[in-house]
C-alpha cells in the first residue's frame, strides 16, 4: 500500500514537473520570439492601408499608378516607401544610394522575378530569360543568350542585318522628304518600326510579315504586331490586381488578361509558322548554314546531341527578343524632340558628326563610340524621359535588411526611373535637358539599372555604372 502511494506520488510529481517545465519552455521560445521581432528593423513608411486588401483600392481608382505613389511618397517626405497590396508588401524605392543597397549590394536576394499574368503569358510559361524567376530555366535561357546567341562574336555577325534596316531607315525618311517637298514628318512612325524590324531581321531574316506598305514603310501586319507588343509592354509594367489577389484572376476586372491574351495570339500568328517551317526545313535537310538567330537556336544541341530548346522555348525567346523596343524608340523620339527646342544642341550633334563621319558616307556603328556627345543627348533623354515609370518588378527571395528598414521575404521591389533620374540630390536642376553634365565626372557617382527585356546582354541581376567615355 506504501509503494503504491509512492508510486503514485512519484507520477504525480513527474506530471507536475513536465507541466511546470512545458509552461517555461513555451513562455521562452513566445517571449524569444517577441524579443527577436522586437529587434526586426521597422517597415519603410507606408501610407493607411485597409484590413485584408491593403492599398488594392486606391491602385485601382487613381490612374496613373505611379502619380499616386510619387505623391505618398511626397506626402511622407521619403525616399523609400512599403504599399500593401493584399498580403504582398510592394518596396518603391527612388534613392540612388538605397537602389544600390537593392540591386548591387544584395543583388542575390532580390535577382528574382514575381509570378504574374503578363509576364506568364509573355514568357509562355517562363521559359525565357528577362521575365523568368531565378531557377535552373532561368539560368539555362542566360546562358544561351550571353554565350550563343549575343556574344560579341555573334553580334558581328549580325552587323550587316542591322545595317541593312538602318540603310532602309535611313533612305524611308530621304524619300518622304522629297515627296513631301519639305512638308513636315511625323517621325514617330518609323522610329517606333525601326526597332522591331532590326529584331526580325536578326532573328526570321526577314523585314516584313506580309508585303510591307507601298512607300516602303510597315504594312498592316507590321502595324498590328507592332501594337501587339506595346500592348503587351503596357501591360507587363501595370498594377494588375489579380497579381494580388489571384482567386480575382477569373473575372480579370481590369481586362488586362484579355488583352495580353490576344496580343500574344497575334505574335503566335506571325511567329509560329516561320518558326515551324524554319524546324521542318532543317529535318528536311533543306537548310545546311545558319542565317540568322532563329538557326542558331534551332541548332544548338546538348552533351547526348538532341536539341537543346524545346519548340516552345524557342517561340518564346523570339517573342522576348521583342520586348527592348520600345525604351530605344522612346529615347530617340524625346531627345530630337529635346535637340529642335534647344537648337543650339542639335547644331553640336551635327558638327560632332561631320567631324568623325564626313559628308561622303553614313554614319556605321563602328562610329558611335566616337560620338561622345550624341551619347551624352542619349543619356539625358532616358534620364528625363524614361520610357516606363518604374522597372520591371524584383521579388525578395528572403527576409533583408535594407538601409534600415525590415524587407519580408516574398516583397516586390520597383525602383522609379522618373524620380531618380529627376532627383534634386543627383542632379542640378534636373527638369533642364542638358548633356553637358554627363562630360563631367559627377555622372560617376549615379548608377543606372539595366533590365533585360530585349536585345542585348543587360539584365535585371547586372548594374552598371554609367560610362563616360
Amino acid at each position: 500500500m506504501n509503494c503504491t502511494n509512492f508510486q503514485m506520488s512519484f507520477t504525480l510529481f513527474f506530471l507536475m514537473s513536465s507541466f511546470l517545465l512545458s509552461c517555461m519552455l513555451i513562455f521562452v521560445t513566445i517571449n524569444g520570439k517577441i524579443l527577436s521581432q522586437s529587434k526586426k528593423p521597422p517597415l519603410p513608411p507606408s501610407p493607411f492601408s485597409w484590413p485584408i486588401i491593403g492599398n488594392l483600392p486606391e491602385v485601382y481608382t487613381n490612374k496613373p499608378v505611379f502619380k499616386w505613389v510619387d505623391g505618398v511618397m511626397e506626402k511622407l517626405k521619403t525616399n523609400i516607401v512599403c504599399i500593401r497590396l493584399g498580403r504582398v508588401h510592394v518596396t518603391v524605392v527612388v534613392s540612388p544610394e538605397l537602389c544600390r543597397e537593392f540591386l548591387h549590394k544584395h543583388d542575390s536576394a532580390f535577382m528574382s522575378r514575381p509570378i504574374t499574368m503578363a509576364t506568364e503569358y509573355a514568357s509562355r510559361g517562363y521559359l525565357t530569360m528577362g521575365l523568368s524567376p531565378w531557377g535552373e530555366q532561368w539560368k539555362k535561357m542566360k546562358r544561351i543568350v550571353d554565350q550563343e546567341l549575343f556574344s560579341p562574336t555573334r553580334l558581328r555577325w549580325l552587323l550587316n542585318k542591322r545595317n541593312e534596316e538602318t540603310d532602309n531607315l535611313v533612305y524611308y525618311i530621304f524619300k518622304r522628304c522629297n515627296n513631301l517637298d519639305g512638308s513636315v514628318i511625323n517621325l514617330r512612325l518609323p522610329i517606333k518600326h525601326y526597332g522591331p524590324n532590326v529584331i526580325r531581321k536578326m532573328t526570321f531574316s526577314r523585314r516584313f510579315f506580309g508585303e510591307g506598305g507601298e512607300n516602303g514603310g510597315p504594312g498592316f501586319e507590321e502595324k498590328q504586331h507592332i501594337h501587339a507588343l506595346y500592348t503587351v509592354l503596357k501591360h507587363t509594367f501595370a498594377f494588375c490586381i489579380s497579381d494580388y489577389v489571384p482567386w480575382l484572376r477569373c473575372l480579370d476586372i481590369d481586362g488586362h488578361e484579355k488583352n495580353v491574351r490576344n496580343s500574344m495570339n497575334v505574335f503566335d500568328k506571325y511567329h509560329d509558322p516561320i518558326i515551324e517551317d524554319r524546324i521542318k526545313q532543317w529535318e528536311d535537310g533543306k537548310r545546311k548554314e545558319a542565317e540568322d538567330l532563329l538557326d542558331i537556336m534551332i541548332t544548338l544541341k546538348d552533351e547526348s546531341g538532341k536539341p537543346l530548346l524545346s519548340i516552345n522555348e524557342i517561340k518564346a525567346q523570339c517573342s522576348e527578343f521583342f520586348f527592348g523596343v520600345d525604351g530605344p524608340a522612346a529615347g530617340a523620339e524625346w531627345a530630337l524632340a529635346e535637340m529642335i527646342n534647344q537648337p543650339e544642341i542639335l547644331q553640336k550633334v551635327v558638327e560632332e558628326i561631320d567631324r568623325v563621319v564626313g559628308k561622303d558616307r553614313w554614319i556605321q556603328e563602328s562610329d558611335v563610340h566616337q560620338l561622345n556627345y550624341l551619347k551624352t543627348c542619349a543619356r539625358e533623354a532616358f534620364r528625363l524621359h524614361p520610357h516606363v515609370p518604374f522597372n520591371l518588378l524584383h521579388l525578395s527571395s528572403t527576409d533583408m535588411e535594407v538601409g534600415g528598414y525590415f524587407i519580408p521575404k516574398g516583397s516586390h521591389v520597383l525602383l522609379s526611373r522618373i524620380r531618380l533620374g529627376r532627383n534634386l540630390e543627383t542632379w542640378e536642376e534636373p527638369l533642364k535637358y542638358n548633356p553637358e553634365r554627363h562630360l563631367g565626372g559627377n555622372v560617376s557617382k549615379c548608377w543606372y539599372t539595366f533590365d533585360y527585356n530585349g536585345i542585348g546582354k543587360a539584365d535585371s541581376r547586372v548594374h552598371m555604372e554609367p560610362n563616360t567615355q
